[in-house]
């Protein structure tokens, strides 16, 4: 069994793969290969594919197809969404925000993840059972990056990925911040380009965010 200790390891590695995690929802299976093949072209291995669609789990299983890929499952909110999330390929979770049943499947599951925190008393709860790298979410509705360094100065000791309305003009705000790792954001894969497979497109857009500097 992951200890949560070993899970935060393995979800820094992963956020320090690039600047920007890609938060995806993708509503066609046959989109699937196709958008993460672009994504990782332009530089953004880490993707978060949102359970949101009932297409979710057969996207993560196929963008687990393609190489260079870090595929995760997004959304995840119960024992059963992280048991489908493993059987499909996902590497890693992300979740909203966590309850002892989600940390405890997850645990049991070998499952990687990326708890959501959006207080100091949720940020210092977690932290107590070892989490050192959480989710910031909602980011822009819960103050934003002036927020996240607020909360960052009592508590160093995590390490978060900044996620709600982050986009390529407020998402150097985050990663000038001692205490972001990287950002997530939907803005590198638009339904619009996706739906009209302007993979081409998708890959620029994921270039420009892979070269984000604090």
């Amino acid at each position: 069994m992951m200890t949560p200790q070993d899970a935060s390891k393995h979800t820094e590695e992963i956020c320090r793969l690039a600047p920007v995690i890609p938060v995806l929802v993708v509503t066609d299976a046959a989109h699937a290969q196709p958008l993460a093949t672009a994504l990782v072209a332009g530089g953004l291995p880490a993707l978060e594919v949102t359970l949101r669609t009932p297409a979710a789990l057969d996207v993560i299983h196929e963008m687990a197809q393609v190489e260079g890929g870090v595929v995760g499952a997004g959304t995840l909110l119960t024992p059963a969404d992280v048991e489908a999330a493993k059987k499909a390929g996902a590497l890693f979770g992300v979740s909203p925000g966590a309850t002892d049943r989600l940390l405890d499947a997850c645990a049991a599951n070998d499952l990687p993840l990326l708890p959501g925190s959006a207080t100091a008393s949720e940020a210092m709860r977690l932290l107590e059972r070892g989490f050192t790298v959480q989710k910031f979410f909602p980011a822009e509705a819960n103050g934003g990056a002036k927020a996240l360094k607020a909360i960052g100065a009592p508590i160093p000791q995590v390490r978060f990925c900044p996620t709600g309305g982050v986009s390529l003009s407020n998402a150097r705000d985050y990663l000038r911040l001692d205490n972001t790792l990287c950002v997530g954001g939907s803005w590198v894969a638009p339904r619009d380009l996706v739906l009209a497979g302007d993979w081409d497109g998708i890959t620029k857009l994921a270039q420009e965010a892979s070269e984000l500097e604090a």
